[in-house]
């Protein structure tokens, strides 16, 4: 294996490890050393891989959006039915995703957005990016579901795509407030009726 390769794999464990550490406790509050402890690495490594802490919540937020969007990507493949189906079995696993009990495994998006937003133009260039990125895939399911009729609603369907994901973001964040899983209820009926408004 080449040492860039030794590299990349070494800054993927890295990020791995810390990043359930930072879904609990934000970016803010998980200092290096406690990155290097989850990771098991020897102190004084954190700056051979990575050129600041930002240098590595760049990275953090770029495998998760990756990550994201992969699994975005084979959950519409793997989907069979409609548009509005897909759409919908996109929502179920976001719902399932984030009442499951899981600890930091959360959307990061919702967990970081605020706190980095103000923190890190390269961070919140990430996440703009990353948001852009699954609102066109969303966007593609609209089209798909005005074509074969089962997204009755004639709006343009990057506005449609824009508005479901982004009240789905504010449900994620409800749940996070509420420790209560209702936000999900709303959001789901809210998406029936964007989709069936005429």
């Amino acid at each position: 294996m080449k040492i860039a390769d030794k590299q990349d794999v070494a800054r993927r464990h890295i990020v791995e490890a810390a990043r359930p550490l930072i879904g609990a406790r934000g970016f803010s509050n998980v200092g290096i050393s406690q990155i290097l402890e989850v990771a098991q690495i020897p102190k004084g490594s954190f700056y051979h891989y990575f050129e600041s802490k930002e240098a590595f919540g760049e990275e953090l937020l770029r495998q998760y959006v990756s990550d994201y969007l992969a699994n975005m990507d084979h959950l519409f493949m793997e989907s069979e039915g409609s548009g509005a189906e897909r759409l919908f079995a996109y929502c179920r696993f976001w719902w399932d995703t984030h009442v499951d009990g899981k600890v930091g495994d959360k959307c990061l998006i919702v967990k970081l957005g605020a706190e980095i937003s103000d923190l890190s133009e390269p961070m919140r260039q990430v996440l703009a990016a990353g948001t852009e990125a699954a609102i066109e895939r969303i966007t593609i399911l609209m089209l798909r579901g005005q074509k074969d009729g089962s997204i009755r609603s004639n709006a343009e369907a990057r506005t449609l795509a824009a508005a479901v994901y982004q009240g789905w973001l504010g449900a994620t964040l409800m749940v996070k407030i509420t420790r209560s899983s209702h936000p999900f209820d709303t959001a789901w009926v809210a998406t029936q009726r964007v989709l069936d408004h005429t």
